[in-house]
């Protein structure tokens, strides 16, 4: 494989990302002492770092990659939302296509950090379905983006927040059919056999046996092939992608099947490792068409950011090194 080729095919590849994105916000400082009002450590906070999370992570990897990313989403119209989108736009992120809503709240997950340890999580969210009117202004600015720059992936990027519902993702799942473009999906329990005709189907093991009502703790081989065919029986899918925490990945693409090992890491932190895992995969899928190297890459990925303190973004430079390092053999 001549990766440096490959990566430098990244560049010409359009993502579309649809989904519910938010906002995390860092508070970081320091703990010596326990409240005398309350059992709890008083936290002397020293900075604030704000980053993209959910669909908004997705695309910050993607962008990471060289890959033209535009994110799809609803926000509220208040301070959080400005700041969101302006570091989307700061990363290069095209951000024409997010629609703001008076009915909605920007979604925001606060964290108190000292000594790269979460202290505490704050989350300021709304996670109702959005209204029709609202579904209408979505679907028509998305169907508006397929017409003038059609991409070749749409991700679809669900945190049971009301962005995706159930409407939105049966028709837009038939507009990748109509145009050809290939369709992933990292779901969540409440939509969880809503995605039937998507492409690949990326869920992590406790979601696939919590969605399909799945008693058995076996992780091997036979096991995992059955799972792809249960979820096949409702989805109508291309590809399933399941990924194993440390135990690595799995894929069925109906012709191979396999589980990838992972590569022994320093985990730092497990934030935002699944969004590297989809957005790396459906990447490399889009360019290639190559399930057993897509998995490999995401499952090398997903790794590579667990290293980072909080969500990170995959350095594509890193990754390029990594693939040339454990994969050219």
């Amino acid at each position: 494989m001549d990766f440096a080729k490959l990566f430098s095919d990244f560049n010409s590849i359009k993502v579309a990302i649809v989904g519910d994105v938010m906002l995390d916000t860092y508070w970081w400082g320091n703990v010596d002492r326990i409240s005398p009002e309350a059992p709890v450590p008083v936290v002397a906070l020293k900075r604030k770092e704000l980053r993209v999370g959910g669909a908004a992570n997705v695309a910050l990897n993607s962008v990471s990659m060289g890959a033209q990313t535009t994110i799809l989403s609803v926000i509220g119209n208040d301070p959080d939302g400005k700041d969101l989108v302006a570091l989307l736009k700061n990363s290069g992120i095209n951000t024409d296509h997010i629609l703001t809503s008076d009915k909605r709240i920007t979604t925001n997950k606060t964290r108190v950090m000292s000594r790269n340890q979460q202290m505490m999580r704050l989350d300021a969210e709304i996670t109702t379905d959005i209204d029709r009117e609202t579904e209408d202004r979505l679907l028509e600015n998305i169907k508006t983006l397929f017409k003038k720059q059609q991409p070749d992936i749409l991700i679809f990027e669900d945190y049971n927040k009301g962005i995706l519902t159930e409407r939105v993702i049966s028709e837009l799942i038939q507009l990748c059919e109509e145009y050809k473009v290939v369709s992933s999906v990292d779901p969540k329990k409440k939509n969880f056999l809503s995605f039937k005709g998507v492409t690949i189907f990326k869920p992590n093991l406790k979601e696939v046996r919590e969605g399909l009502n799945i008693l058995t703790d076996q992780v091997d081989l036979p096991a995992l092939q059955e799972i792809h065919k249960a979820l096949q029986q409702h989805l109508q899918h291309n590809v399933s992608f399941i990924t194993l925490s440390e135990k690595g990945v799995f894929y069925d693409d109906g012709t191979t099947a396999r589980i990838i090992p992972t590569h022994i890491r320093s985990i730092a932190d497990v934030s935002g490792a699944g969004d590297t895992v989809i957005s790396v995969a459906s990447l490399v899928y889009a360019t290639t068409k190559d399930m057993n190297l897509a998995a490999e890459m995401a499952n090398i990925a997903g790794g590579l950011v667990c290293e980072e303190v909080g969500t990170a973004a995959i350095n594509k430079e890193k990754l390029l090194q990594e693939c040339l390092l454990l994969l050219n053999k």
